[in-house]
């Protein structure tokens, strides 16, 4: 489980939990709680956004919101080490040995590349399949990600609905001072519930879906780009150095100090 995700989300309740119990007691959050508020703000938002998707879209996107917690397992480091690997092997007995490789791997993009390249498919022609096949997951990716973000923007909005509902409301019916106050509460309450559900569930979901899918984008990319040195026959040491572009100094240095020298 990715704890950063939970413990995030965790936190920030805690801490507004915190605040409301600090300025006024337990007792207190009984004043954040309003049903109509919340139906108006999240309802308004949820329909919002099922009009803006189909319905197998829309519940697809609400379930990716499971994705955050769960560790991703892209590793740049190992799948280097991986290709390096099979670069060895394709160099001491030849392509057609990878066919036997690719039955361990479990990266299905990684196995679908080293079978291309087992079948003799030109090199332009293998990486014209994995790329399309990469923007399609691209897209796949970010049509979730668009919809926390209009999840986000939603939020807010229909917290300022409600707002403006429950004033029309109050103002409607002046004649007793006493209840403006608690009515402004009221209406005010749907601003809150707005912004808590952009800044504190949508926001963090789509940029956390946003940052996995870019180090997803960034493997495939380094294994296209190993499969095809592979393909070429370029050395084991050479495609090692190449693929270790995609690397930050500190994985760079982290890989040396582990033995990153596969080159047999």
């Amino acid at each position: 489980m990715d704890i950063a995700s939970l413990l995030g989300i965790v936190l920030c309740i805690a801490l507004v939990i915190f605040g409301i119990i600090n300025g006024g007691g337990v007792g207190a959050i009984m004043n954040f709680l309003d049903l109509p508020s919340a139906l108006i703000t999240f309802g308004g938002a949820f329909c919002c956004v099922l009009a803006m998707y189909t319905l197998k879209d829309y519940i697809a996107g609400l379930k990716s919101i499971a994705l955050i917690f769960k560790m991703s397992n892209a590793d740049y480091t190992e799948v280097i080490r991986k290709i390096i690997e099979l670069s060895n092997v394709a160099r001491k007995e030849g392509l057609l040995s990878l066919e036997e490789a690719s039955s361990e791997l479990e990266d299905e993009f990684l196995r679908k590349g080293i079978l291309l390249i087992v079948d003799g498919t030109d090199p332009d022609l293998v990486r014209a399949i994995l790329e399309t096949e990469m923007m399609s997951v691209d897209t796949r990716h970010k049509q979730k990600i668009g919809f926390w973000m209009d999840m986000a923007g939603m939020g807010p909005a229909w917290g300022m609905i409600g707002t403006l509902i429950g004033l029309i409301n109050m103002l409607k019916d002046l004649n007793d001072p006493s209840t403006i106050g608690p009515s402004m509460a009221i209406a005010l309450i749907t601003t809150l519930y707005g912004s808590m559900l952009a800044n504190w569930i949508a926001t963090p979901v789509a940029n956390k879906l946003k940052a996995k899918n870019n180090i997803e984008m960034t493997v495939k990319e380094v294994m296209i780009e190993g499969l095809l040195s592979i393909q070429a026959g370029e050395n084991p040491r050479i495609i090692e150095e190449k693929l270790k572009s995609f690397l930050s100094p500190m994985e760079k240095e982290s890989m040396n100090e582990s033995g990153g020298d596969l080159d047999g």
